[in-house]
């Protein structure tokens, strides 16, 4: 599928998007191929897609999913029409069906510092609480936390510089719970052997590979198991956790925004409508997990 192909090089070079986000549109047009069928992508009708947004919708698609495969349609065809000729855009206009906006899921203050409060001297204890301790300090996505290098970390400054969606870096604070993990984690690994692949990676396999997200989505499972944690654990809810938190406490959306990288200030809105103050002075007296010892 050349024309894929091309407009992958294409957001690549020009718009420098993340592996994941080039993955994510990929999926995305190859949806549509299979809906498509035998029907060429400049045969495609308005009245086409509107049948393909109703199918997906009766699979139990989400609003926001669709929304998504609609949008990388749309980019996908604007290239088309910009680099080979196409005459129209069949997506112009049409929207996905709305889903019903709902606060993310949370633990509470107590479960958080429960869960993520891992004890023993093992290797993979030692590993996960770093891991644990700065999703739920720095409110890390899972894609950004498994690409860390040690490069990335500055414990002077109590900071962590992570990439997120589109290619965007962001400087965080770390909490000294936080860093104090990691700390022993880098001492830990330094006993293992390295792949040469990933020298610099931050958390790391017994077989010395970079961990993968799956690993950790595992890892997550089993410790929410063993910790007592009765809800259904996965990465994200520790984001989810340290966002409520650090808003409930300092009631400032825009330092919140800014410490999840959110693009909108709207999607980090779901997690409450409160007024602003500054980013500076409140991670430590607001995160339950950067309190100074």
């Amino acid at each position: 599928m050349s024309d894929l192909n091309d407009y992958l090089q294409h957001l690549t070079f020009e718009r420098g998007l993340s592996t994941l986000t080039l993955q994510n549109y990929a999926r995305d047009i190859k949806l549509l191929e299979s809906l498509l069928g035998n029907t060429s992508f400049d045969q495609v009708q308005n009245t086409q897609i509107r049948r393909f947004i109703a199918t997906l919708h009766s699979r139990g698609r989400s609003g926001k999913t669709i929304a998504r495969a609609l949008s990388a349609w749309r980019g996908f065809y604007d290239y088309l029409i910009h680099h080979k000729g196409y005459t129209q855009n069949p997506i112009t206009g049409l929207r996905a069906p709305k889903t019903p906006k709902t606060l993310p899921q949370a633990l509470s203050t107590d479960q958080a510092v429960k869960f993520v409060d891992i004890k023993g001297g093992g290797l993979l204890e030692q590993r996960d609480h770093a891991i644990l301790e700065l999703f739920y300090s720095s409110g890390l996505r899972l894609a950004e936390l498994v690409n860390l290098d040690i490069t990335m970390l500055d414990f002077s400054e109590g900071t962590v510089t992570v990439t997120g969606k589109g290619n965007k870096t962001r400087i965080v604070p770390m909490g000294s719970h936080a860093m104090d993990a990691i700390q022993t984690w880098i001492q830990r690994r330094a006993l293992i052997k390295i792949a040469d692949a990933n020298p610099n990676a931050l958390f790391v396999t017994q077989q010395g590979r970079r961990i993968t997200p799956r690993a950790v989505q595992y890892r997550v499972k089993e410790w929410s198991i063993k910790q007592g944690i009765n809800t259904s654990m996965h990465p994200h809810l520790l984001r989810h956790s340290f966002a409520t938190h650090v808003l409930q406490s300092s009631q400032d959306l825009r330092a919140v925004q800014e410490m999840l990288g959110h693009a909108n200030i709207s999607t980090t809105q779901v997690y409450t409508h409160l007024d602003f103050q500054h980013l500076a002075t409140i991670y430590d007296k607001a995160h339950p997990r950067a309190k100074k010892k």
